[in-house]
């Protein structure tokens, strides 16, 4: 396996590789000091400074413990600035069984997989890009070249035992969005979005006495039995019986008495994105309320006096209305030899003509500013309460706010750079952004923090990321808070010690390298993983394979298929299957499935498993099948 890139998902691809799957490793990464990560910026508050002394002793004082996650050692390294065709050689590709190109440009990624495809036509590459739509086109485009060089680019159906050659494109954003915006929706759900197909996952505390709790369609895991200490570790890995157990079985989940679980809720189709919103503006937001009455009370008079000149005089009412119109804007002749009457009413409609003229003014100043400032950023509204404060709009703060959008939340942004690739999207989607440098004072005040409900941490700097939601704290003590921190261990030190800080606020650290490896490893080892969720410090995936290959699978039932601690059965789909299914209950995806339900081999199933145990399930028939126990 090689493994380029430039960041610190490459280092947490690389250990997830030996550590879980037992895989020889070579890592190709820029020379040392030429890649310097961005600097940590921000003005210093005293609360900041106190906790941040403790959370870098946290993790200096950290056990000896070699957790799951933990990176083994022994791995090649490669020094090189980038990926040439010599420096792809040097590593090894011609031989290598598969490649992931996690550099943070896209054009890198795209030129190194090039190479190595014309390098190893049989090569399986592993793609970070950003733009989706390309990384489509680059999928067929890389695929093809393998057939044609004699490759023969397995289809994308299903996983099967020859399935070991293709091209898979991931974006670390798009893995890591899910978890990040479950964690502002309701802090302790977790979401996995693949292809349109949301599985919903919500943690639920231990039930009261003599009530039992439900179950939902499965349960995923139990939390661990320090979970609601607030010192603890968030399920460390080596907590040993008190830690979380994943996928356990029904008699463990009845004797674990006082632990929350996370089980799961809800199977749906997510709905489309928001369309961009064409056209001009509408014709309500042209003018303030305030215009709108004052032109309806002028209309509403302009009708009165018709109407009383109509009376006044026994004229045709469209006449009598021609007349005030023209008494209204002063061009009609004076009635000097006319009844009373209908003087007062000349006067009456003159005296509203010079009213109108400001009012009319007023309307085509707003409407050209309305017009003018229609590709403008938007400012969060008076009286906005119960919205989600989002700092960040780089490569994740975009991803999570399309899919806040999506959901219909109220969103206001905070971002210092006006030419970041997420203010056009915030502008299209009409979400309100403050311009400004979040350590400022007053920023967060603009986005209305005092109101919110929830603040999504997600600039590339972590010490920012702390500031503003040690800040926001000190402003709201209840707000939940979601920070993006580059380092795993950072991670869990800040949440341990903000959960010490504060234990009655909820506080949810992610590191975006840890939430994204699980994915990559298992795309280079030929899955098809739909998603990951994160268990406190651990990760459930989400992977669809094809029944065919497998004898823990195959010609046994969905009962004897479940193995507690490593994987579980959910779904079949039908409609993916190889071949149709007499007696198969329905089309499409079908879940809650028996445990007498028999696996064929053209069945294609979606599965919940550990990493290991989708190691140890769909290991390599070169002997790779032990990796992982």
């Amino acid at each position: 396996m090689v493994v380029c890139g430039d960041d610190g998902l490459a280092h947490r691809l690389a250990a997830e590789l030996r550590g879980v799957y037992r895989e020889q490793v070579t890592l190709v990464v820029p020379p040392a000091g030429s890649s310097v990560r961005q600097p940590m910026v921000g003005r210093a508050r005293a609360a900041s400074a106190a906790l941040l002394d403790r959370v870098v002793t946290a993790v200096s004082n950290r056990g000896n413990g070699v957790s799951d996650d933990t990176a083994a050692p022994g791995a090649r390294v490669v020094e090189a600035a980038e990926p040439t065709e010599a420096v792809l050689a040097e590593a090894g590709v011609e031989r290598a069984a598969a490649l992931a190109l996690v550099y943070d440009d896209d054009e890198t990624n795209i030129r190194a997989a090039l190479n190595a495809r014309r390098l190893n036509p049989r090569l399986r590459l592993v793609l970070r890009l950003y733009n989706r739509r390309l990384g489509q086109h680059i999928e067929e485009l890389l695929d093809q070249a393998a057939e044609l060089a004699g490759g023969a680019a397995p289809g994308r159906g299903g996983v099967g035992v020859g399935a070991d050659i293709a091209t898979t494109v991931l974006s670390d954003a798009d893995t890591a969005a899910p978890a990040l915006v479950a964690g502002a929706l309701v802090g302790t759900s977790k979401v996995v979005d693949a292809e349109g197909l949301l599985l919903r996952a919500v943690e639920r505390r231990p039930p009261g006495p003599g009530e039992v709790a439900d179950p939902g369609l499965c349960t995923l895991a139990l939390l661990s039995a320090t979970s609601s200490d607030p010192a603890g570790a968030e399920g460390s890995e080596d907590s040993g019986e008190q830690g979380p157990r994943l996928l356990p079985d029904a008699e463990a989940v009845a004797a674990a008495t006082g632990r929350g679980t996370v089980v799961l809720e809800q199977v749906s189709y997510s709905g489309p994105p928001l369309p961009a919103r064409r056209g001009g503006p509408p014709f309500a937001s042209l003018f303030s309320r305030r215009l709108r009455w004052s032109l309806a009370g002028l209309v509403a008079a302009v009708v009165a006096l018709a109407v009383a000149l109509t009376v006044v005089t026994r004229e045709n009412p469209l006449h009598a209305t021609y007349v005030t119109l023209l008494d209204l804007f002063a061009i009609n002749e004076p009635a000097h030899h006319q009844s009373t009457g209908r003087q007062v009413l000349q006067l009456l409609s003159m005296l509203v003509g010079l009213l109108l003229l400001p009012v009319l003014l007023a309307a085509v100043l707003e409407a050209l500013g309305t017009f003018r400032t229609a590709s403008a950023l938007r400012k969060p509204p008076r009286g906005l309460s119960g919205h989600v404060v989002l700092l960040g709009l780089g490569k994740i703060g975009t991803r999570v706010l399309t899919r806040l959008r999506e959901l219909h939340i109220p969103v206001v942004c905070v971002e210092a750079d006006p030419e970041a690739r997420g203010v056009a999207v915030a502008r299209r989607l009409r979400v309100p952004v403050v311009v400004g440098d979040v350590t400022q004072e007053g920023v967060l005040e603009s986005a209305k923090i005092h109101r919110a409900d929830v603040l999504l941490a997600l600039t590339s700097a972590d010490t920012t990321n702390l500031e503003a939601v040690l800040y926001a704290r000190s402003v709201r003590q209840d707000l939940r808070a979601v920070l993006r921190l580059y380092d795993d261990d950072f991670a869990k030190a800040v949440y341990r010690t903000l959960r010490t800080a504060h234990p009655g606020a909820l506080t949810r650290s992610r590191s975006v390298s840890h939430l994204a490896a699980p994915a990559f490893a298992g795309a280079m080892m030929g899955r098809q993983i739909l998603g990951a969720i994160p268990v406190e410090r651990r990760v459930l995936l989400f992977a669809a394979v094809v029944v065919g290959g497998y004898a823990q699978l195959e010609g046994r039932t969905v009962g004897e298929a479940f193995r507690a601690g490593a994987w579980r059965v959910l779904a079949l789909d039908t409609a993916g299957s190889a071949s149709g299914r007499e007696g198969a209950p329905g089309s499409g995806l079908v879940w809650d499935l028996p445990d007498t339900y028999v696996l064929r081999a053209e069945d294609r199933v979606v599965l919940a498993a550990t990493r290991r145990g989708l190691a140890e399930l769909l290991g390599r028939h070169r002997g790779a099948g032990a990796a992982g126990r």
